[in-house]
């Protein structure tokens, strides 16, 4: 009897195979600006699309993807991965090393983390003149995702987009549509990892946080993006939020040339920010207060680096002289663009004339406010990690605080990047959602999501 009763509360919660899951987003559903994984589309439709060699889990651990395994030589200068065998792409044509070494040698051009990359048999060689003992966790990234471009008819191009028609993946989804700003993808029957429990995932992008939100209340939507200063408010309606940790650092890129060459004009730049209004005002104190480049999760030292206002500090470094009018850009929508105008407003109150621009106008630009994701949260690959993605040539990086600290403050002391905030990520979902969960970078994981009332 007690197992009878058991069945019906088993089936409820078994995943379901079939239906569609809706996702909205405010950025692009697709956009294509080169020709490798890391330019292409949202992130949330990249990591759906292609895989990579690795992958990294809840814990920071480092989990075989298209590579079974892996071993370094030579202190960490030279590194072996090889395949999982009997992987296909979308096309069914085969993943070989051939194919992996081509979309890696392209990812990245001259500035790889390795010297050279070549094929042995059905593995992969990395080379470099450096130590890499990041290579595992750099290559679960998406600039490293491995892309395969195949030969393929108008008709098939013209399904997706010409833009976007010749390029396939190994992963759980393929792209079948873009259309109305909507991208439509389709399960892969044929994945390595087997076959999702979804049909298809549609992903409308350009949608305003309001309209996302209604849409989720009517059942039009499944995934819904929620901005950290809406996060109270989120949960306040009753949705269902799913949050990260501080993953994404917003921070002030300072141009180190022109009138910004003077290290004490970027320096005093550094000094001016007001982050507690940032947090208190802009993101509903949602934000983790920083002056470094790690959250102090990962190191415990960040309170080595002062995130105090100083502006008879920022007056004198100034020296009483007056540059000409600075340009403050911003990526993102309203709430980076309310950022940039109190900043703005910091620095006039020390002296600087500064303009915000708005998103598009500003032909040159002295500042941007943008945001950095946390790629890892193991402190060595994730200080590497965001040095790469600003275009840094990263130091052989000691793992241990001493180490990390180090090369923090040597590039701090640059006054090029002026960190600010930590935020989360956030996203609700509505109920009939089911597995539903966030990467270590919080970017939902969809290809294990089911749907409750799929067929």
């Amino acid at each position: 009897m007690l197992a009878g009763l058991a069945l019906p509360a088993l089936a409820r919660t078994r995943p379901h195979y079939g239906g569609t899951l809706r996702v909205e987003i405010e950025g692009d559903a697709w956009t294509q600006n080169g020709t490798q994984a890391g330019e292409l589309g949202s992130p949330l439709a990249r990591r759906l699309i292609f895989d990579g060699l690795t992958r990294v889990d809840a814990d920071g651990t480092v989990s075989p993807a298209l590579a079974v395994r892996w071993a370094s030589e030579n202190s960490d200068h030279r590194w072996q991965f090889w395949l999982r065998p009997g992987v296909h792409f979308q096309d069914n044509s085969p993943l070989n090393a051939a194919a992996a070494v081509a979309s890696l040698t392209g990812s990245c051009g001259a500035a790889c983390p390795w010297t050279a990359v070549r094929v042995v048999g059905s593995s992969v060689i990395f080379t470099s003149d450096s130590p890499m003992p990041n290579l595992p966790t750099l290559l679960a990234g998406d600039d490293f995702l491995i892309v395969h471009f195949a030969s393929v008819g108008a008709d098939a191009a013209g399904q997706a987009g010409s833009a976007m028609g010749p390029l396939v993946g190994t992963g759980a989804f393929e792209p079948s549509g873009f259309s109305n700003g909507v991208l439509t993808l389709v399960a892969n029957d044929s994945c390595w990892e087997g076959r999702p429990f979804v049909d298809k995932i549609e992903i409308t992008g350009h949608r305003a946080i309001r309209d996302q939100w209604l849409d989720l209340g009517l059942r039009r939507a499944d995934v819904v993006e929620v901005p950290a200063e809406q996060m109270r408010q989120a949960r306040e309606q009753r949705l269902t939020v799913e949050a990260s940790g501080p993953v994404t650092l917003l921070a002030l890129a300072v141009a180190d040339g022109g009138v910004l060459a003077d290290p004490n004009l970027r320096a005093a730049i550094a000094l001016v920010v007001d982050r507690n209004s940032l947090s208190n005002v802009i993101f509903q104190k949602q934000g983790e207060i920083t002056a470094s480049l790690l959250p102090s999760a990962l190191t415990g030292y960040e309170f080595l680096f002062s995130a105090d206002r100083d502006i008879n500090k920022a007056r004198e470094l100034r020296g009483g002289l007056k540059p000409p009018a600075l340009t403050l850009s911003t990526e993102g929508g309203a709430q980076m663009q309310l950022a940039a105008q109190r900043i703005a407003l910091n620095l006039r109150e020390a002296g600087f004339n500064v303009q915000a621009a708005a998103p598009g106008t500003a032909l040159h630009t002295d500042m941007v406010l943008l945001r950095l994701t946390l790629a890892s949260n193991q402190p060595q690959a994730a200080l590497e990690s965001l040095m790469r993605s600003l275009g840094v040539a990263s130091p052989v990086i000691e793992d241990t605080p001493a180490g990390l600290y180090k090369v923090e403050r040597e590039f701090l002391q640059t006054h090029t990047l002026v960190p600010l905030l930590y935020l989360p990520r956030a996203y609700a979902v509505n109920g009939r959602v089911r597995d539903f969960s966030l990467s270590p970078d919080g970017m939902p994981l969809l290809a294990g999501v089911s749907l409750q009332d799929a067929p």
